[in-house]
């Protein structure tokens, strides 16, 4: 008598591992989509919506370029005796000081004698470094740092990385569009916010790789020439 032999056996078998790949993959993603989702939920928490005085006041100023008014509202801060010197850091190189005195008419004693310009920095993390040069120059141990309200939770986390001897009190500028209508409402707004979740993320995974000891992108003053 004949025994007949069941060629689907082997292909059953072989699509069991290959459904839980899948299913491992599909969970995989739903939790990495979760988590951004929550993640993204506790960013946009610490995003203040009104500008806010600083409690105290500072021995220095830095305010980063990059969104509008951010200049004009740390001189207020300056000019109101929250600091004793102003650090304008990352001013375009072809910029000159004459340029910011025509910006800032109502300024310009101050402009003269308690404001420095950085030119070198070109992110971010420039902006870090070269604010803990001039504030370890300046012996200074407080800082009230002024940038627009989303940029503020990256600027801050370069900033304590790079100076953690220094108190840094956040000054957030709230852009007209800001006040305008509410973020969600408005596609460019929405794209700008994840853009810079998406930095922050990053820049949390390279400063947490950094306090372990491992330091994948070190600065260029770090680097051995």
């Amino acid at each position: 008598m004949a025994v007949q032999h069941d060629d689907s056996l082997p292909d059953a078998a072989a699509a069991r591992p290959r459904g839980w790949l899948r299913a491992t993959i599909v969970a995989a993603l739903a939790i990495a989509f979760v988590g951004a989702g929550v993640g993204f939920v506790a960013f946009l928490s610490q995003l203040r919506g009104a500008e806010i005085r600083p409690a105290r006041n500072a021995d220095g100023i830095v305010v980063l370029t990059g969104g509008s008014s951010r200049v004009s509202d740390a001189m207020e801060l300056l000019a109101g005796g929250y600091g004793k010197r102003l650090l304008i850091s990352g001013v375009h190189p072809t910029n000159a000081a004459s340029d910011i005195s025509r910006s800032l008419p109502d300024n310009q004693s101050l402009l003269g004698c308690c404001v420095d310009l950085d030119r070198s920095a070109v992110n971010t993390r420039s902006n870090a470094a070269e604010t803990r040069r001039w504030a370890h120059e300046r012996g200074f141990k407080s800082l009230i740092v002024v940038t627009s309200n989303y940029h503020m939770p990256r600027a801050i986390l370069e900033l304590s990385h790079a100076m953690p001897d220094i108190t840094l009190i956040p000054f957030a500028v709230i852009g007209d569009r800001w006040r305008d209508e509410p973020w969600w409402t408005s596609g460019a707004t929405l794209r700008l916010l994840l853009s810079e979740y998406v930095k922050y993320v990053a820049v949390e995974v390279r400063v947490w790789l950094a306090d372990i000891g491992i330091d994948l992108m070190p600065e260029a003053s770090d680097q051995t020439t």
